[in-house]
């Protein structure tokens, strides 16, 4: 590679990094959050509705039946098992051919998995469509964070990423709140919804279908807007597409110009990595390569592995373990659903202060909120409002760091193989919420011959706010910093 290319595509980079504000349209950040919005209505919408699905095609018994988290553990675990699957062989094949191409590609494999839970008649069918919808939301995940990571300004990442995160909570909001009016019978406020629709007629045997034929048509949404995203400039670098990079960089420095009049002066030109041919194997060995990069990746993997414990046993099982422990379907499901207040909160507080403090800190402060929600909805016995307010709280306890920690793992390798590396740590993590859960219904099921009380309520959320912790410390002890630092410096 010449030398002349390499200043030229320093320089660029540097131009990049001087625009303090997200220099592309906003319109853009819409599409990518629209796409978020179904990947996590795709995982909260199992919340609710999971319960009718087991009464409907399963054949269980009761909806209080204990059976019920048993089925939902390997359900989620496979649908996470997906998710890996996705990461480790998609989201690498976006670090070769472009992050754009992919997107694409990720969002269709999730909506037709989503259109073939649908329709499915069996357990076994309906875990393989929650398979498929994980392999590309899997993928999907890791490429939208690394996109965001390399287009947002230097001391933006955890504030933009956070504004993509904000369509997830409206999109885990819609599925849990949708899954409560079409798959729950009516019962009066605050113990359900007065007008659900799952006691008789159609929807008391098909709303889980409609619920999943409505995650299908988002993904059409999704895939149809991806058309008008731009590359990101600094993967067309990384491949030597050096005049690509540089009209995007032009309108990125435009569009900043007429909101600020005069940009910054060019940071320090740093020379990066560029190569026209790159496999799936150079972007392994690039990691796996660097002490520095291997360290960082057992620490974010980790982190994620016993953080999603936590996260996926309340994301995708909260109902059904309330259910389990004695609460009448409807009111677990207001329970859960109540908790989406605490989950929209999340990328409000990120967007305005994420970037304050360094991202491992924010591990911390989440987990206070989550021991302090579960706690209070263990003891609040039948004051529904109490369960209520715990439900917010550990709802933002257990999604606080989650977009911080998005932004720090794609800030933690570089850009040739920064989705690779997101990927494994992100995606092999994954695995952690399926065994969380497993977990926990088996801890349950063997629980409830004595009865239950508040002690065994107590004792659940506990060993359940157990994994983040562990999560956390990991974090906090070993975890490296990156806040407002350029992406170049943070990992060359």
């Amino acid at each position: 590679m010449s030398e002349k290319a390499e200043i030229k595509a320093g320089e660029i980079i540097a131009r990049m990094d001087r625009i303090p504000i997200w220099g592309l349209s906003y319109i853009f950040i819409g599409i990518l959050g629209i796409g978020f919005l179904f990947t996590f209505y795709d995982i909260f919408d199992i919340n609710v509705s999971f319960i009718q699905t087991a009464v409907t095609i399963f054949h269980v018994s009761s909806p209080s039946s204990p059976q019920i988290p048993l089925l939902l553990g390997p359900a989620v675990l496979l649908n996470l098992i997906g998710y890996v699957i996705g990461s480790l062989v998609l989201s690498p094949v976006s670090d070769i051919i472009g992050r754009r191409r992919m997107l694409m590609i990720t969002m269709i494999i999730t909506g037709l998995g989503s259109l073939y839970n649908t329709f499915v008649n069996d357990y076994l069918n309906f875990v393989m469509a929650r398979t498929i919808t994980g392999i590309g939301v899997g993928a999907d995940l890791a490429i939208v964070n690394t996109y965001i990571g390399e287009v947002a300004p230097t001391n933006g990442r955890a504030k933009y990423t956070s504004l993509v995160f904000l369509f997830s909570t409206l999109g885990a909001t819609l599925g849990i709140w949708l899954g409560l009016l079409l798959t729950t019978p009516p019962a009066p406020f605050p113990l359900g919804l007065p007008f659900a629709l799952g006691l008789s007629g159609f929807f008391a045997v098909n709303g889980w279908r409609v619920m999943y034929g409505i995650g299908a048509l988002l993904a059409l949404v999704g895939l149809l807007l991806r058309f008008s995203l731009p590359e990101s400039p600094r993967w067309l670098i990384s491949r030597n597409r050096i005049s690509e990079a540089e009209k995007i960089v032009n309108m990125m420095e435009d569009k900043a110009t007429k909101k600020l009049k005069q940009l910054p002066s060019l940071p320090k030109v740093i020379t990066p990595y560029l190569s026209e041919m790159l496999s799936y194997a150079d972007t392994l060995k690039t990691i796996f390569s660097n002490s520095q990069y291997v360290k960082r990746f057992v620490i974010l993997f980790t982190m994620w592995l016993f953080g999603y414990m936590t996260v996926y046993t309340l994301a995708a099982g909260l109902t059904s373990v309330l259910a389990s422990l004695g609460y009448p379907p409807p009111e677990a499901g207001i329970i859960a659903a109540m908790g989406s207040i605490g989950f929209i909160l999340v990328p409000l507080t990120t967007f305005a202060v994420g970037d304050r403090l360094e991202r491992k800190v924010w591990t911390a402060i989440s987990v206070i909120f989550t021991f302090l929600g579960g706690l209070l909805i263990a003891l609040a016995g039948t004051n529904v409002v109490v369960s209520f307010i715990g439900s917010i709280i550990l709802f933002y306890g257990f999604n606080l760091w989650v977009p911080i920690s998005y932004a720090w793992t794609a800030e933690s390798f570089p850009t040739r193989a920064r989705s690779t590396g997101f990927a494994l740590c992100d995606g092999i993590g994954h695995v952690g919420g399926g065994i969380g859960l497993i977990i926990i219904a088996s801890f349950i099921s063997s629980l409830l011959s004595s009865g239950v009380t508040t002690g065994l309520a107590v004792e659940v959320f506990v060993i359940i706010g157990v994994f983040q912790l562990i999560s956390t410390l990991i974090a906090i002890s070993s975890g490296h910093k990156t806040a407002n630092k350029r992406l170049d410096e943070i990992s060359p």
